[in-house]
């Protein structure tokens, strides 16, 4: 009993450091999050608050935590342009009770079964629309809003800003918080236990109180005046396709997110796994209270749950009090979001885009596998010039044509002596995607002499194919073997 109460006191000395930790880190996320996101920086904080309070005390991982992501920016910020503010909350409580309904119908497991370089893609696709957008933000600028508005805007940007002295200013503000973010890396191991987010923030904001900088900075309405809950005209747009699709994308991408995020924390460490299932539930149930308070959408994230493990959390206490000292922040605290650099969270956005870039990555898959990484480079173009929704359907076709055609390989052998009988086996999957191969070879074929289809080493025959064949034997001739065994396995 001894030992089992000292292990417990370690653990909630470790949980207790690890909590204030991932508070450090989630703190410019959230903030930042929000304001690229183009919703007040509050509405940030209460989503990682609920995310600590809510989703954090529920079953599934017990270690990962969540919040708002950056990976959901660009799509928030669409459906906020698009169809205004007071949408948001309906939106993603309507996401919320479908992640419910999803994890009740034990459907959970059914995200893993996505092609990795789809994932990939869309993270390398977020990411390419979350660098050209804060680019924008850096200036102190507005970005255009698409994607490709954005590419295509940023010659312009560029012409703006050099003639811009407070431009220039909030500029060197935004790359310098690139900048230590990037160096802070570098640091020895006890500095780090600082955040590179906040140190680069908090420098920003030193830097600009200092010498009054004339930068933009983050606006502040106060927790309660930033809670919009969806009223029921809100409920009455749900008839609207490019609503609805809003909704499926929040549903799907969350999900997937979440998922693939505890996925990854689970290879971190030694401790109980997660529960799938349920995982999607406790998420549900966050978007849902999310989407009560008019918050942004949330999904587990990767950079926080990475840095609660690392920190030596044990349970999920840790993730429940950062949300407890995200909400005494907000609560006690509130005046000092107004002192941030909006250039500052950008340049931390920045940074978060070009990590999800699969920079390493893409030359060995591009030599090892091919086929992958041009549906990781397809996906993350779509993304860019389309947008979140369209890019992933566009992967995920194209996935699922490359797979199809890679397992629908077929060998043909040929056994010609020069006279009498041709023999012609065919060995593997012929479906309808290797018919003019199948069909461009029997064509090359003496049409003077017997063919004799040996078609036992097929191992599928698709309905197109055994006609197809069929076909061309009557044509040719009558002495063709079909073994009645490989005809009835086709079949």
């Amino acid at each position: 009993m001894t030992s089992s109460l000292s292990s417990l006191r370690r653990a909630l000395r470790t949980d207790f450091a690890s909590s204030l930790v991932v508070f450090l880190v989630a703190l410019p996320l959230c903030v930042g999050v929000a304001v690229a996101s183009g919703v007040p920086a509050e509405l940030g904080l209460i989503t990682g608050i609920v995310g600590g309070l809510v989703t954090g005390l529920l079953p599934g991982s017990s270690l990962q935590v969540s919040g708002p992501a950056a990976g959901l920016t660009v799509l928030v910020l669409t459906a906020v342009t698009e169809y205004g503010l007071p949408a948001l909350g309906m939106s993603v409580l309507a996401a919320g009770l479908l992640q419910l309904a999803l994890g009740a119908l034990r459907l959970g497991r059914l995200f893993r079964a996505v092609s990795l370089s789809v994932v990939y893609g869309m993270l390398a696709g977020i990411g390419l629309v979350l660098i050209t957008g804060q680019m924008y933000a850096l200036g102190d600028r507005r970005a255009p809003g698409s994607g490709l508005s954005n590419v295509a805007g940023l010659p312009g940007l560029l012409t703006d800003v050099l003639g811009s002295g407070p431009a220039l200013t909030a500029i060197g503000i935004g790359a310098g918080t690139v900048v230590v973010m990037t160096l802070w890396k570098k640091m020895p191991a006890k500095a780090q236990l600082l955040p590179g987010p906040l140190v680069a923030v908090g420098l920003a904001v030193l830097a600009t109180v200092a010498f009054d900088l004339p930068v933009e900075r983050v606006e502040v309405k106060g927790l309660t005046e930033a809670i919009q809950p969806p009223g029921l005209d809100g409920f009455s747009r749900l008839s609207d396709v490019g609503l609805l699709t809003t909704i499926v994308a929040f549903t799907l991408i969350a999900s997937a997110e979440s998922l693939f995020s505890a996925a990854a924390v689970d290879r971190l460490h030694d401790g109980p796994k997660t529960a799938y299932d349920k995982e999607l539930m406790a998420q549900g149930a966050g978007n849902t209270v999310c989407g009560l308070l008019g918050a942004l959408p949330m999904t587990a994230v990767i950079v926080r749950s990475a840095a609660n493990v690392q920190a030596g959390a044990r349970t999920k206490v840790s993730r429940v009090l950062h949300g407890l000292w995200l909400l005494l922040f907000a609560a006690l605290l509130p005046g000092a979001l107004g002192m941030i650099p909006t250039a500052a969270l950008a340049g931390v956005l920045v940074h978060a885009g070009f990590k999800l870039l699969p920079v390493e990555e893409l030359g060995p898959l591009w030599r090892e596998h091919r086929g992958e990484a041009v549906v990781l480079t397809v996906t993350a173009g779509a993304i860019l010039v389309t947008n979140m929704f369209d890019g992933v359907l566009i992967g995920l076709l194209l996935a699922v044509v490359k797979t199809a055609w890679e397992t629908s390989h077929v060998h043909i052998e040929v056994d010609d002596a020069g006279t009498g009988l041709v023999t012609v086996r065919i060995v593997g999957h012929a479906t309808f995607l290797r018919l003019p191969r199948i069909l461009d070879a029997l064509e090359q074929l003496p049409t003077d002499r017997p063919i004799e289809l040996n078609l036992a080493g097929l191992r599928h025959l698709d309905h197109a194919c055994m006609s197809a064949l069929q076909s061309w034997s009557d044509q040719h001739n009558a002495h063709t073997v079909q073994p009645e065994h490989t005809t009835s396995r086709a079949a």
